[in-house]
């Protein structure tokens, strides 16, 4: 039996529109019905990715983040959470300074989202996501233990090799920096073992190289029909393109292949 969805935002069950997409929407609606439980695994924050949660009704825990950081977004209470080393930090600092043309950088600490520059690319980002970007002044005025995460938005995107991160892409033009051993997959394995969950139990869909490791530890991993190719060579299944209804194919697939 399929007790959970784990499912991304952005390119999975949210459309280009930002809205979810309407037979995804409902099928989720089936399934929550049935008894099953539905998580979201993103890369938003906290506030971006509450409407979506109360739009469906949701209780519990989201994979925020990237996973990062998992925090029951019905009570705001925190789960889990990793922050980059502040040694790290430091050294991102040096990486900032040096960003080609085109790249500006975006971090992520105690629930709030900063950024130093104010250009069109990070307005979109801000406009997209649903949240306000906050100028620390300088990024040295951020408690160098306490980043959760960063982006680096624009392209074409550096390479980036910090000691104590790692590195994935989220979408094309978003780079994202994690503490290293960070990923949605950990925090899906940490969530399912906290819960008593077997990962057998839970089916997860996303569309992005940031989804592949959840996929991967996912009973039953599923690409999404137009996602990156990467992703859809390692998935068990590839459903529908986003706006088609891809995870309203997921439900269809978990309760056909998987019976109680």
């Amino acid at each position: 039996m399929i007790r959970w969805i784990v499912t991304d935002l952005d390119g999975t069950l949210v459309g280009r529109d930002l809205a979810m997409v309407p037979a995804s929407r409902k099928a989720l609606g089936r399934f929550l019905a049935a008894g099953g439980r539905v998580v979201f695994a993103t890369g938003r924050m906290e506030r971006s990715a509450l409407p979506y949660y109360r739009e469906l009704g949701l209780d519990g825990p989201a994979i925020l983040y990237n996973g990062a950081r998992t925090v029951d977004l019905g009570t705001g209470a925190v789960v889990r959470s990793r922050c980059l080393p502040a040694d790290a930090w430091k050294a991102l600092l040096d990486v900032f300074d040096g960003m080609p043309d085109g790249v500006f950088p975006v971090a992520f600490s105690g629930g709030l989202a900063h950024a130093v520059d104010d250009v069109p690319e990070l307005r979109e980002y801000a406009r997209r996501d649903g949240i306000e970007l906050l100028d620390p002044g300088s990024w040295a005025a951020l408690p160098a233990d306490e980043v959760t995460k960063c982006m680096l938005i624009g392209g074409p995107l550096p390479q980036v090799h910090v000691a104590g991160t790692a590195t994935v892409l989220s979408e094309a033009t978003y780079l994202e920096i994690l503490p290293q051993g960070v990923s949605k997959g950990a925090a899906l394995r940490a969530l399912a073992e906290a819960e008593g969950v077997a990962l057998s139990e839970i089916a997860a869909v996303g569309d992005n190289p940031n989804d592949l490791d959840m996929i991967e530890a996912a009973g039953l991993g599923v690409a999404v029909g137009d996602g990156h190719p990467a992703v859809r060579a390692v998935a068990d299944a590839v459903v529908s393109a986003c706006s088609d209804g891809a995870v309203a194919d997921v439900v269809e697939l978990a309760l056909s292949r998987f019976s109680t």
